[in-house]
């Protein structure tokens, strides 16, 4: 336990996850002094999907991690060379993640996080305080002030909030705020002997016709394990209440495409829930003396439901705006604003139209549409597989001959129905 003191750092960053450990990465070098502040201690479990997409290993690889390319002494990942999405009609598509030579992974939370909190205290310049829940979060004149249960008062010139979806840095500073309209609930539970994963570790999306609004996931895990669960949209969720639990166990024990692959299958623990604010709107994600990093800052994917990509991204982006903040020694919520045009700057459209993928996945002849289109042709792929890689769409969407190629008549396929 820390003392009742009183602290002085250059930035407190609460909440070690990956947008928290990134700008500290980030930030190394750069001679400021950085409170690395987490109610748990680490390793510890993260209710997420776990899929580590092509963008967050290219995000990784900008980090000074001392593991270099690919994080390859982290055992504790699967390599997946493709996603593939399933449609009502159970007719599903293989997209091929591989870029670069770079491809996607899976790994727990427990391990991905506890690797990345393990690079992140090794730079001399980072103080790590774990085990102490965030009491208070203020903003003063000259300081921002982080309490901890303790009675610990930390003092910084600048506050970052990387703590999550439940942002107690967001909720003490700006009001808390969940939009149902852009915002998903998620149950998990970890497996293990689940059948029929492909050849090259496909992490799956089913978007079967009774789950719509919703989507199921299956994910393949080390040691034979899966990360299987179930997400929907809020605002479907308040207006018909359906039970997601209930959902979850019929899929697995009752649907014909998946109940098979499930048949010598244990559950590993109980159903675990969880919220996703989407990056489906502009939201405000800085003040005066703070920034709001990753979920926090709902940058989550309003397609797949990723968010530790845009997690690392928006810590490498608090990281150069700081260094120059301090330079200028500006702090104020007129200047901060320049991050939130860099956050969206760098990530908007992406974010627009994987929520427009979203709406359309919902629709069940859509999505049976926009599937049979991707089997049959490479724009369209490349179109839905901007979800898992963010370098491709911005020269897509330039083009005219993205959305023809959406519309037209493949050879061989026969005309769909108009839209």
């Amino acid at each position: 336990m820390w003392p009742v003191n009183s602290l002085d750092f250059d930035i407190a960053i609460v909440g070690a996850g990956p947008a928290g450990t990134a700008a500290c990465l980030a930030l190394e070098g750069s001679g400021l002094s950085i409170a690395l502040i987490d109610k748990d201690g680490f390793p510890r479990d993260k209710i997420c999907g776990d899929a580590l997409s092509p963008d967050v290993v290219s995000q990784l690889n900008k980090l000074p991690l001392d593991t270099g390319p690919l994080f390859d002494q982290m055992q504790e990942k699967i390599w997946c060379r493709a996603v593939r999405f399933v449609a009502p009609n159970f007719k599903h598509v293989d997209l091929q993640l591989t870029k670069n030579s770079i491809t996607g992974y899976v790994s727990k939370r427990w391990d991905f996080d506890h690797y990345m909190f393990e690079q992140a205290v090794k730079s001399s310049n980072v103080k790590a305080i774990t085990g102490q829940k965030v009491n208070d979060v203020s903003v003063h004149a000259s300081h921002a002030e982080v309490q901890l249960e303790d009675g610990t008062k930390i003092k910084a010139a600048m506050v970052l909030g990387g703590d999550g979806a439940n942002s107690v840095v967001k909720r003490k500073l700006q009001g808390e705020e969940i939009d149902r309209n852009h915002h998903c609930a998620g149950l998990r539970v970890y497996y293990e002997n689940v059948h029929g994963f492909s050849d090259d570790n496909a992490v799956e999306l089913h978007f079967y016709k009774d789950l719509l609004p919703g989507y199921f996931w299956v994910f393949p895990l080390p040691g034979n394990h899966a990360n299987v669960g179930l997400g929907m949209h809020s605002a479907h969720i308040a207006k018909r209440k359906p039970n997601l639990k209930k959902m979850l166990a019929e899929i697995i024990e009752q649907h014909p495409n998946v109940a098979p692959r499930f048949k010598d299958a244990k559950p590993l623990e109980t159903v675990k829930g969880f919220g996703l604010p989407l990056g489906s709107k502009k939201r405000k994600i800085s003040g005066e003396r703070y920034l709001l990093l990753g979920d926090a800052a709902s940058l989550i994917n309003p397609l797949s439901g990723e968010g530790i990509g845009n997690a690392i991204r928006s810590g490498r982006v608090a990281a150069e705006y700081l260094v120059e903040a301090f330079k200028a020694n500006s702090f104020t919520a007129s200047a901060n604003r320049a991050y939130d045009r860099e956050i969206y700057h760098r990530m908007w459209k992406e974010l627009q139209l994987n929520y427009w993928l979203q709406r359309v996945m919902r629709n069940p002849t859509l999505c049976n549409f926009v599937v049979e289109r991707a089997i049959a042709s490479p724009s369209v792929q490349k179109m839905v597989l901007s979800g898992f890689d963010v370098d491709n769409i911005k020269s897509q969407l330039r083009k005219p001959s993205f959305y023809w190629h959406l519309l037209r008549q493949n050879n061989g396929h026969k005309k769909s129905q108009a839209l």
